[in-house]
């Protein structure tokens, strides 16, 4: 087997917290995955000043010392390098949407969900749209723009359309915090979605992936979330910045969350849902999703997340390792359907 000539695309062409974000993943994909026989890996790294820097490693001294040039240049350069697949670790809107799109007109493959995908997904009224059309039941909620005055009555969930990581997320309970509420989730995106609250019963997240053609599900990943004084999960349970200011993940803990056990009756029910949201939203090679069980036991579909950094501390990566299949064989698995 020839080796594969892979160019990571990390950073953020919008700010910094998502270019530590991408980086915090990505550096650790290329520390587990990285097999010289197999792979030999390239870095590019796009700035919020939308320049382009090829380090030799992901430590800042070594992305500071890259020679920052333009979009032209670096198209220059990816053009003769001879790349085979690229992988997306951005995590910003453009990086998701613009830099994939850009490897679609380079022809040059990349694993993960199409520019357009990831646009659409990127929009959680749309997503819902979609797998609602497909039979999943979702939340009923409305789309409101600056100025618009909501319909739906307390208790509601408040979140930005087109923002992750639960920023700007807020539940309430009380019509006296529904202003606070509205101004908190502008703060992050143009338009904010305001969606009936799902009594809790649990939440999860469901992933799936491609191998030879058959979309196999994963076992689940359980949040902790509990009706007394934590009924949402919010920023905190996700991300965390360490002492020395790194952007360090903080749900991958047995306290935070945690894989369910697969002979859990809602994990075959999950998983049937995810498939129909993947088929329906057209996903490919992986996909993940996030559902709100009610006290029945329904699922209802939340949002999509659509992207796997084949770090071991990714959520994808995660519940494949709870399936006895380890990151590298997963990006394997995957590389070889990018490239079909």
């Amino acid at each position: 087997m020839s080796v594969l000539n892979i160019l990571h695309l990390v950073g953020s062409a919008e700010n910094e917290f998502y270019g530590d974000l991408s980086r915090l993943y990505a550096k650790d994909c290329i520390t587990a995955t990285a097999n010289p026989s197999r792979y030999n890996f390239f870095i590019a790294y796009i700035t919020p000043d939308r320049l382009w820097r090829f380090p030799s490693s992901l430590t800042p001294e070594d992305i500071d010392a890259a020679k920052p040039i333009s979009l032209a240049e670096a198209i220059q350069w990816i053009t003769t390098q001879n790349i085979d697949l690229v992988l997306p670790q951005m995590f910003c809107i453009p990086g998701m949407t613009h830099y994939r799109g850009l490897f679609d007109l380079l022809n040059i493959p990349y694993v993960g969900n199409k520019a357009e995908l990831m646009a659409l997904t990127a929009h959680k009224a749309k997503a819902k749209a979609i797998v609602a059309a497909a039979g999943v039941k979702v939340p009923y909620g409305e789309l409101l723009h600056q100025g618009d005055t909501p319909n739906l009555m307390p208790p509601v969930v408040i979140k930005p359309a087109n923002s992750d990581n639960s920023l700007g997320v807020t539940l309430v309970r009380n019509m006296a915090d529904y202003d606070e509420a509205l101004t908190q989730a502008f703060h992050y995106a143009d338009e904010v979605l305001v969606e009936d609250y799902i009594e809790l019963g649990r939440e999860v997240r469901c992933g799936t992936f491609v191998k030879n053609g058959t979309l196999i599900g994963l076992p689940l990943e359980e949040y902790s979330v509990n009706t007394q004084n934590h009924p949402i999960r919010n920023y905190s349970d996700k991300l965390k910045k360490t002492e020395t200011g790194e952007l360090t993940c903080a749900a991958k803990n047995n306290e935070k969350a945690w894989i369910v056990d697969t002979t859990d009756p809602i994990t075959t029910k999950v998983q049937d849902v995810a498939k129909q949201c993947h088929k329906a939203l057209g996903c490919r090679h992986y996909s993940l999703f996030d559902f709100r069980i009610d006290p029945q036991g329904q699922p209802w579909f939340l949002e999509a997340g659509l992207y796997c950094s084949f770090s071991p501390k990714s959520v994808v990566a995660c519940m494949a390792k709870a399936a006895g299949i380890s990151v590298d064989e997963l990006l394997k698995t995957a590389i070889a359907e990018a490239l079909i």
